[in-house]
């Protein structure tokens, strides 16, 4: 009798415990976007459907201000991280084994296994003694923080692209004296833009959404969107700030749209 491969859809309970995770996962978020809709102030009680919201979080110069900020520092910080993490992914698997190689891997997943508190208030000691040296009190501290944290986010897809490559056309190109350059270029990087994507965008969203680092590093008038509305959530709820998350989700979607979409693109 032939054995029968296992599978966990076969376990009893297994779609009654699926759909139970799945609606403690969304069901917040549904009642998230549902009540940006509300007409009235409260986020807990029904008062009719509007776009009541969506105007008032226009209109708000603070909020376009931060939001303006927020982009701006998760869109240099994912490109700065996905360079470095590029560079970091290739020197790690693009070479022999050697001796030291797993520490330099430990390293740079360093932020990912460290709380996040702890590298906050490491950043916080680093950069205060470069202001009081320095008295430059601008944005690129906080560039500088959210691209260190965003390395290893970057890291892991490109480095799980690489390992899952084939190495046939690289190793094709140099046999028809293609330089390393032009291997790259030509081979490499076409194949790996998928996994460059997919890190970018992962550190994009983790810049965008990060209030910890943000917290500790920021000077004064210099509020990213999340901590904007953690101020907000603290002086009073309003629907407004469902409207803001209900946007910033929009924004997720689509980009996680756009970017299922070029993977399926290239794969085809």
């Amino acid at each position: 009798m032939a054995r029968r491969e296992f599978s966990a859809s076969r376990i009893p309970g297994f779609a009654t415990v699926a759909i139970l995770v799945f609606c403690a996962l969304y069901a917040p978020i549904v009642m998230l976007v549902a009540y940006s809709f509300n007409v009235g102030e409260s986020i807990a009680i029904w008062e009719g459907f509007s776009f009541r919201w969506y105007p008032v979080a226009w209109n708000n110069e603070q909020v376009r201000d931060v939001t303006l900020r927020s982009l701006t520092i998760a869109t240099v910080a994912s490109l700065v991280a996905t360079t470095v993490a590029t560079m970091a992914a290739l020197g790690t698997t693009r070479r022999r084994r050697t001796r030291g190689q797993t520490l330099i891997y430990l390293m740079i997943n360093q932020p990912l296994m460290v709380p996040e508190i702890v590298t906050a208030v490491a950043l916080l000691i680093f950069f205060a003694s470069i202001k009081v040296a320095t008295g430059y009190q601008g944005l690129g501290y906080l560039i500088i923080a959210h691209s260190a944290f965003c390395i290893p986010f970057a890291y892991l897809p490109i480095r799980a692209r690489l390992e899952g490559m084939d190495r046939t056309l690289e190793i094709a190109a140099s046999d028809l004296y293609a330089t390393q350059w032009q291997s790259f270029r030509y081979v490499t990087l076409p194949l790996l833009m998928p996994g460059i994507v997919a890190g970018m965008m992962l550190a994009f969203v983790t810049s965008l959404d990060d209030v910890v680092i943000t917290l500790f590093v920021k000077s004064a008038g210099q509020d990213t969107l999340p901590t904007y509305m953690l101020a907000q959530i603290r002086r009073s709820v309003s629907a407004e700030v469902n409207a803001i998350s209900t946007l910033l989700l929009l924004l997720t979607v689509i980009m996680l749209t756009a970017f299922f979409l070029l993977t399926r693109r290239r794969n085809q």
